[in-house]
This record gives C-alpha cells, structure tokens and sequence, in this order.
C-alpha cells in the first residue's frame, strides 16, 4: 500500500467511525419523560471523574433510567468542599456520545427547565467531564448504551470509591 493511501486510510477510519456514530438513526425521536423528585441522600451514589477535581460527584439513582429511545436519564449531584451544590436531571445518548440537560433544581427541590436544552457532544473538558465519565465508566458499550439500569447500577458498585480515603487505603 503506497504512503499516500495509507494517510488517506488513517486520517478517513475516525472521521468514518465519527459519522457512523452521528448519523446512527436519522430517524431517531426523543421519548417522553418527566422530571423527577428531587434527589434523596441515601439514594446517591458516588462515582469517580477526576483525581485532580476537589468536588464530590454522585447520580441519584432512584432517578437513574435505560430509555427505549437509548436515552439514559439521572439526576447529577455535583458537591464542592465548600458545601456548594449542583444538582440537574440530564440525559446521555450513547449512539452519538452526546449530552442533554433538562433541568437544574433550586434550592427548595423544584425543577428549573432549561432555557437552551439541546443535544450537545460529550467534549472531554472539565466542565463535561463528569459526563465523560459516565458515558465511558459506566452507561455506555462503546456507541451501545447499557443493558438496562441493573447493568448500570453493577457498574457503579463494581468501582472504587475513591472519595472515601479508607477505601483508598489512605
């Protein structure tokens, strides 16, 4: 194979692979959903985005759903050192490795729809990085979301805790 085929090969597989992901079901339709309760304590469950972020990030998985429109929907919990928090109910879509958020709750438990809530690609950057993290840890196969919720919540249990320094043998 001459050089010159062979960087057309190789610069063409991730553009090819990327478009098969964009354009996996031009027919696609969102389905219906409602927004949640608000998140309960003892229903969060910490997982794992960065060693260098300070924050705690948890999903609610009371909330935590598998679409048959390939959606999966939860509640995110983002908490900082300083007691701040963060909480939205969002949606990932493995197919296209994008991101959706629909609401974000005001302190009292209630929902805020979102004045833009639009499809968005999963950019591994630290604003998206807790959704990077669920996307590739524990809801997707590749362009496949999971199973169904128990295969998300096996995943979730199967990591490490490391937001618990006995956990992580500190």
């Amino acid at each position: 194979m001459s050089g010159g085929l062979l960087a057309l090969v190789c610069f063409s597989a991730p553009a090819f692979a990327e478009g098969l992901l964009l354009d996996a079901d031009p027919e696609w339709k969102e389905g219906e959903y409602a927004l949640p309760a608000p998140p309960r304590e003892a229903a969060l469950k910490s997982f794992f985005v960065s060693s260098t972020s300070p924050n705690r990030f948890m999903i609610d998985i009371d909330t935590l759903t598998v679409g048959a429109d390939g959606v999966i929907r939860y509640v995110l919990v983002v908490r900082t050192p300083g007691g701040a928090e963060n909480v939205t109910f969002e949606g990932i879509r493995c197919t296209t490795q994008e991101r959706r958020i629909y609401a974000s709750a005001r302190k009292g438990g209630e929902w805020s729809p979102m004045k833009r809530s639009e499809w968005e690609p999963i950019v591994d950057n630290t604003y998206n990085r807790p959704r990077a993290a669920l996307a590739k840890e524990y809801f997707c196969d590749g362009p496949a979301p999971a199973r169904d919720r128990a295969e998300v919540l096996r995943r979730l249990e199967g990591q490490l805790d490391y937001t618990d320094p006995q956990k992580r043998g500190v």
